[in-house]
């Protein structure tokens, strides 16, 4: 295997255990940043000797290993220096001897223990939200600054700046490493699921740029979602969560034109859509109400399943999106979600009604500078004939968007 052979097989590995082994690594020494050195350290030595010695056997297996290895190389140094200026007795070798024994067995165990636990600390509520996004990424996606800069369209040191914030920031606040309480846990876990489905939605609808969609970080998403799933499997809104993901996913080939032009939701070729991931979510939305009533991100999933049951637009049941929007708005009230109900019966009931719901949030300071609040009058004032106040709106939302590709949208519908 010639050295690029080895360096690409050595990225691939540590992609896909590098989470696994930071996990280990901070249970033990309670420090994020410090962990992830460790791996790091891990995978330099992988960088060194597998183009020389040859990938092993169990690369996985290996970096873990090595990395075991270097987190006991650190806790003996530290435990030499702290015996030495304890000057404690004879006996410090074999309680060395011991504590590493422990040490090595620990780091054997509990991996999906040590996955939450990494999870719950990168997504941890002291952290703000744009260094809780970045660091999971980079904790649990194995992606690199670079990387994380070019999904997000900011400057890498940006994400550095973030990254480094919010480690100093853990270590700052004394955040230990492991799970919630159990009466945290429900506050906790709504802020892991908010994460992903930020770095989610991020992919799904690009914010800026000239990309209507950044599938790459879907797939994060998706990833991380699965991974919760499978370690915390009764807990409903994991997987409606990853019932809403699964269900939107499915459209991404639908979503572009063939030069990468958005195509909405009812002009989308049905036929693009992916079956597959449409048959995992529908089944992941019924592992959610089989454990109980749905939360926000079940309806979520509910309202999305909507589309996925209906062969050609006309099909979509509106009416019960409409309801389980009423539902939603209940018990997770937003503006954002109000928009979306509005857009709902406005073809259930007639574009009427869909804004009188709109019109209500046009005073709304959280959307002020939303590009959807306008583009979503316009199209209901259109349908109402009412075409000089719907170019207007158009033309708004073109202005306020960052993205190339729904600015075009928008221009496009004003001149249309």
């Amino acid at each position: 295997m010639t050295g690029g052979d080895s360096h690409r097989t050595v990225e691939a590995v540590w992609r896909i255990e590098s989470a696994r082994v930071v996990a280990s690594l901070a249970r033990l020494v309670n420090d994020v940043g410090l962990a992830e050195e460790l791996a790091q350290d891990a995978l330099v030595i992988a960088l060194e000797q597998w183009p020389r010695d040859g990938v092993p056997d169990n690369p996985g297996g290996w970096l873990m290993l090595t990395a075991k290895h270097r987190a006991i190389d650190l806790i003996r140094r530290n435990a030499r220096y702290a015996d030495k200026l304890a000057e404690v007795g004879r006996d410090v070798e074999l309680r060395q001897e011991s504590a590493e024994a422990e040490l090595v067995d620990a780091l054997d165990d509990h991996i999906g223990d040590d996955l939450l636990r990494l999870l719950f600390t990168a997504c941890h509520p002291v952290l703000r939200p744009e260094g809780r996004v970045a660091l999971t990424l980079r904790l649990l996606g194995g992606l690199t600054t670079q990387e994380i800069a070019r999904a997000f369209l900011v400057p890498e040191p940006t994400v550095g700046q973030r990254i480094f914030r919010a480690k100093r920031t853990l270590a700052d606040k004394q955040v230990r490493i492991e799970l919630p309480a159990p009466d945290e846990l429900p506050a906790r876990l709504a802020s892991v699921l908010e994460v992903i489905y930020l770095i989610f939605n991020e992919g799904y609808s690009a914010t800026a740029g000239d990309g209507w969609t950044r599938p790459a970080l879907c797939e994060e998403a998706l990833r991380l979602g699965r991974v919760l799933a499978g370690l915390m499997p009764d807990e409903a809104e994991v997987h409606g969560l990853v019932a809403l993901m699964e269900i939107q996913a499915s459209r991404l080939r639908a979503r572009t034109g063939p030069e990468g032009e958005p195509v909405l939701l009812l002009d989308q070729d049905r036929s693009l859509w992916d079956r597959l991931l449409v048959r995992r979510g529908l089944a992941a939305l019924a592992r959610a109400e089989a454990l109980g009533t749905l939360g926000p991100y079940g309806l979520q999933a509910a309202i999305a399943a909507c589309h996925a049951r209906a062969a050609a637009a006309e099909d979509t049941d509106w009416e019960r999106m409409a309801a389980l929007y009423r539902v939603l708005a209940h018990l997770a009230p937003s503006p954002v979600v109000e928009l979306n109900r509005a857009v709902a019966v406005g073809m259930a009931y007639g574009p009427a009604r869909g804004l009188e719901i709109v019109d209500a949030l046009l005073e709304e300071r959280s959307l002020r500078n939303y590009p959807q609040l306008p583009a979503v009058r316009g199209d209901l004032l259109e349908k109402l004939g009412r075409l000089d106040e719907a170019r207007e709106e158009f033309r708004r939302a073109a202005e306020l968007t960052r993205n190339e590709r729904e600015q075009a949208l928008y221009l496009a519908r004003t001149e249309r």
